[in-house]
């Protein structure tokens, strides 16, 4: 992965709030970048690069629909290798939520996250 080729022209789409913290997502061209800082150590964080292709295929298959976890994307797209696995998913539902495309369910409990995904 070219480091330069990663950072150069971010754009900030905005951020989401998770269970626990809240996580940045940034633009670049064919990718994104999500974000977080650490609440335990001052000044640390952490990234991940998301596939700009993967996310839009998520987005087409699931849009319109409701209460969208985690579990349900990697269920869904198995055959296919846009998602690795959970984690993939989760910023995936991420960016979508930073791009307007997907939202956080407000009103659901628990430790998982719904997302409700969508149309346009």
């Amino acid at each position: 992965m070219n480091v330069k080729k990663l950072v150069q022209g971010l754009k900030y789409l905005g951020s989401v709030t998770g269970k626990k913290q809240t996580y940045h997502v940034f633009g670049g061209t064919g990718f994104f970048l999500v974000l977080s800082f650490s609440r335990a150590k001052r000044g640390a964080g952490n990234f991940n690069v998301v596939d700009a292709a993967a996310v839009e295929y998520v987005h087409k298959r699931f849009a319109g629909k409701s209460n969208v976890t985690t579990g349900d994307v990697v269920k869904k797209t198995r055959r296919t290798r846009h998602v690795r696995n959970a984690l993939a998913a989760l910023n995936m539902l991420y960016v979508l939520s930073a791009m307007g495309r997907a939202k956080v369910d407000p009103r659901r409990g628990g430790p998982k996250l719904f997302f409700n995904v969508h149309r346009a």
